[in-house]
């Protein structure tokens, strides 16, 4: 110990003088998400690894991707940051431009060698281009040799995130594209059980084809399970978590914590308010079948509704079927409150940032589509649906 004791300044004097001024995760992340590319290359001349994680999606070129901010990833990756890294939820940068839909970036990722396609079952960018909605994302992944069966960790196929989410143009660009229509997940469901459960009929026809969606409209709505609708949630919660970040990078923690609680109550607010709002189903009371002989292409078939369809506005939030917050939330809040009573203000922020974690965990396994600038997707519920 006196040895260690006797080292430790010499050692102290041998470090750069610079080095007290690299960023923690928290600040890293901020600045990052800002496009400071000053600070950014400050840091890095200054000894900080190019592949350092901030406190929100994973390295700085993964932050980077999200924003869609190219030079920003350019920096990062002239540092010898790894394209193909992946955070500690699985993720890559590719997945990341893909769920926001960033086709500049998903292109110079891909350019640059970034992997379209995943090892095993996990979720790749197709995947999350789908769930999210971006055709042109979408179709440039196809492009480049995106394998349009790709298996999530549970099983389940593109075809099924959009059959889930309605994605009526992408559905057909992923059939056109070759998606098999008959493959089943873990939980020993299709495409068609999934478009048929959230009401997306017009998809069920394309994926079955006449006589299996005919088959299917027969069937009592119930049997097909309850839909659960992604919704994101309120733009209330993301600015303020948005602002605790900055208070917190700023070091001013107090306004930090109130910024955070303030955050979370919005995100129990938006969740009890999806669950209180009954719609009815739209169920189909008849099909008529129109057809010609020896023309088997002509055929059509068309459902009948004794309730009209609802505008999509309406039907968000329609038959969630979603628990409470996991005990895990509670555990973390009442730890923060404890230690912010005891003046640990730093060790609060982390306790709420982990709160705020768990419930959006507990909303994404719920059917909500979380910002993943704020809390990145957990493995056991991804930002796509399980």
């Amino acid at each position: 110990m006196k040895i260690l004791a006797l080292l430790f300044p010499l050692l102290l004097g041998l470090m750069p003088a610079h080095a007290a001024s690299l960023p923690d995760p928290v600040r890293f992340s901020f600045l990052v998400e800002q496009g400071d590319i000053a600070s950014v290359r400050e840091w890095l001349d200054g000894g900080l690894p190019p592949d350092f994680e901030g406190s929100s999606i994973g390295s700085g070129l993964m932050i980077s991707a999200w924003e869609g901010n190219i030079p920003m990833m350019e920096l990062f990756h002239a540092r010898g940051a790894d394209i193909n890294k992946t955070n500690h939820f699985g993720e890559h940068a590719l997945e990341h431009a893909a769920w926001r839909g960033k086709l500049p970036a998903v292109r110079w990722l891909i350019e640059r060698g970034a992997r379209i396609n995943r090892e095993g079952r996990e979720w790749s960018a197709l995947h999350y281009a789908v769930f999210a909605g971006h055709a042109d994302v979408v179709r440039y992944l196809l492009e480049r040799g995106a394998d349009t069966n790709a298996l999530s960790t549970n099983g389940s196929t593109p075809l099924m995130m959009a059959a889930r989410e309605g994605r009526e143009a992408i559905a057909r660009t992923l059939l056109s594209a070759g998606a098999r229509r008959d493959i089943v997940n873990e939980q020993g469901e299709n495409a068609l059980h999934w478009a048929m459960r959230h009401n997306n009929l017009n998809i069920a026809r394309e994926i079955g084809g006449t006589e299996s969606f005919g088959v299917a409209a027969t069937r009592p709505a119930a049997s097909w399970g309850a839909p659960i609708r992604s919704q994101p949630l309120p733009d209330r919660a993301d600015s303020l978590m948005a602002a605790a970040r900055r208070m917190e990078a700023a070091g001013r923690r107090d306004e930090a914590l109130g910024l955070y609680r303030s955050a979370l109550a919005a995100i129990r607010q938006a969740d009890a308010a999806r669950k209180i709002a009954p719609v009815a189903a739209r169920a189909a009371s008849g099909m008529v079948i129109t057809a010609k002989r020896n023309k088997p292409e002509a055929q059509s078939a068309t459902l009948n509704y004794a309730i009209p369809a609802l505008p999509e506005a309406a039907r968000v939030g329609a038959g969630d079927t979603a628990s409470p917050p996991a005990d895990a939330s509670e555990d973390w809040l009442r730890r923060a409150r404890a230690l912010e009573a005891a003046g640990k203000r730093k060790e609060a922020l982390q306790a709420y940032r982990q709160a705020a974690a768990s419930l959006r965990a507990a909303s994404v396994a719920a059917g909500l589509a979380p910002s993943l600038s704020l809390v990145p997707a957990a493995r056991q519920g991804p930002a796509p649906p399980p």
